[in-house]
């Protein structure tokens, strides 16, 4: 699938053939803001209401308002302190924070310094997905132009202020995009998921208060900050401030990154990515990512592209992976995958996820060889609810609620299936 991130065709109408440099930044206003907080010290608290009023809610996928988050943290807290950035994008359907850190790395830059003098702390990683190499190329590229324009590093632009930025490349684990598995990976252990509480605010990465923000939510701070939170919340709808990108791919006519304003109608999305290819009817949508409860096409047509608007139609917006599927689609063979996908990446700390994902998986495989019984139907059933909110983390959350929305919307499909042998 070849995909151009907004990001990029916005730069290359302004004429910017390189736009993940930082003489490009720079011509739309990159750092400007960053210039002047250093220079003019701008009150923390400032900077958190304009987040505040603004409404941007994390991009990551839980949706989380991020001036909140950063309020959580006191600046004047003694000892160090992080900001880490989640670029470990591994969600299935789910590419838009690759585009973000390819095309425009120094805007997540500078959102992460931002934050790092809002909290009070001077040190920030950036957790990448172990795939993303030429993501990770950029992202260096790009800090060594900052970091030689004296925009990041020890005595910023003359002042005392310090803060030092590192990229990191995970190794692969899906589950490493949960926050606090991230952090035991950053530490050198296994990726595992740590209770909570402790929150990272307050116990986090080696045990200092860290913040923890999705890529897509740093690269909104500086535009924010730049054009007033008044401004990005008028973009989107009430408790859903801004634009959003969306990834849409499956059976359209244009797979691709699409940045569109939160509240906007999903047949519109639908028609900037060419509708559905061959001119099929939509059957079926997966509004965020693998891990959310799948909808009806004549549903999802319905619908706004916001997290309330998905929420009430008994879904979630999550990362933003909009995965369509025609009306050949066949279900069982559909959620068999995914079932398969969150079976080998449980990290098996917690029971009901290690055994449970297995038993997803091996039934629903046992139903696609024509071997299933219709007890099965309830098996599976049994098995998710028994899964749900009994982990430590959420992936067993995020693998037993496709198998129960695919059930529940399709449960035709896997009748035929038991019947038909």
């Amino acid at each position: 699938m070849s995909t151009i991130s907004l990001n990029e065709v916005c730069m290359r109408t302004l004429g910017l053939e390189n736009p993940w440099s930082m003489a490009s930044y720079e011509k739309i206003g990159g750092y400007k803001i960053w210039r002047k907080i250093v220079t003019e010290k701008t009150p923390p608290e400032q900077i958190i209401e304009q987040l505040k009023l603004a409404n941007l809610r994390g991009r990551g996928g839980a949706g989380f308002p991020t001036g909140l988050k950063w309020s959580f943290m006191s600046r004047n807290t003694p000892g160090q302190k992080y900001v880490v950035c989640n670029s470990d994008e591994g969600e299935p359907g789910t590419f838009k924070d690759r585009d973000i850190l390819r095309f425009n790395p120094h805007q997540v830059i500078e959102g992460m310094a931002i934050a790092g003098y809002v909290m009070g702390a001077t040190i920030g990683y950036n957790y990448l997905r172990g795939e993303f190499i030429e993501p990770f190329e950029r992202c260096e590229q790009a800090l060594n132009e900052a970091r030689a324009a004296g925009l990041i590093g020890k005595n910023i632009l003359g002042t005392d202020l310090n803060f030092e930025l590192h990229h990191f490349l995970g190794a692969g684990a899906y589950i490493c995009g949960e926050e606090t598995a991230l952090l035991e990976s950053l530490e050198g252990k296994k990726g595992f998921p740590r209770f909570k509480p402790p929150f990272p605010a307050n116990y986090g990465l080696y045990g200092r208060p860290t913040n923890i923000n999705n890529t897509e939510s740093y690269a909104s701070v500086p535009v924010i900050l730049q054009k007033g939170g008044q401004w990005f919340l008028d973009l989107g709808v009430p408790n859903n401030g801004g634009t959003k990108i969306f990834c849409i791919s499956g059976h359209v006519n244009k797979p691709g990154n699409y940045e569109i304003p939160l509240g906007t109608p999903f047949k519109t999305l639908l028609e900037m990515a060419g509708g559905v290819r061959g001119g099929k009817q939509l059957k079926a949508v997966i509004p965020g990512g693998s891990s959310v409860p799948i909808l009806p096409g004549a549903t999802m047509m319905q619908l706004n592209m916001d997290y309330d608007s998905i929420s009430k139609a008994g879904s979630m917006l999550g990362s933003g992976g909009v995965i369509c599927m025609d009306e050949n689609t066949d279900m069982v063979k559909v959620l068999e995958r995914i079932a398969y996908f969150y079976y080998e990446e449980s990290c098996g700390q917690c029971t009901p996820c290690r055994e449970g994902t297995g038993w997803l998986m091996r039934t629903i495989k046992r139903i696609v060889s024509g071997k299933g019984q219709m007890r099965d139907l309830e098996l599976l059933i049994s098995v998710s609810d028994n899964i749900m909110g009994r982990t430590i983390c959420a992936l067993g959350d995020a693998a037993a609620m496709p198998v129960l929305s695919f059930i529940k919307h399709f449960r035709s499909e896997f009748e035929a299936y038991i019947q038909n042998g």
